[in-house]
């Protein structure tokens, strides 16, 4: 039973091992913070804008659009750029 445990232990250690990620360079992980900015900004903007097509008629529901996006990008940025 002890062999077997050991075994299934070691194991388990080469498998979890195997998943180790590489390191990556300061640059690497600041071009993907930057990447995931922008991208919470511009998504935010987006689903702003069609939620606030849902929202009134006429030259009301061109101004709601515009508010959407913009409170939709201010509240993407500060969620997504930490």
């Amino acid at each position: 039973m002890k062999k077997r445990t050991v075994t299934l232990v070691v194991c388990a250690a080469f498998a979890l091992s195997a998943c180790q990620s590489q390191p990556v360079s300061q640059s690497v992980v600041d071009r993907n913070a930057e990447f995931g900015c922008v991208a919470g900004t511009v998504g935010g903007a987006i689903v702003g804008g069609l939620i606030g097509s849902t929202i009134g008629a006429g030259t009301g529901q061109i101004a709601a659009i515009g508010g959407g996006i913009g409170i939709g990008g201010v509240v993407g940025n500060r969620l997504s750029c930490r």
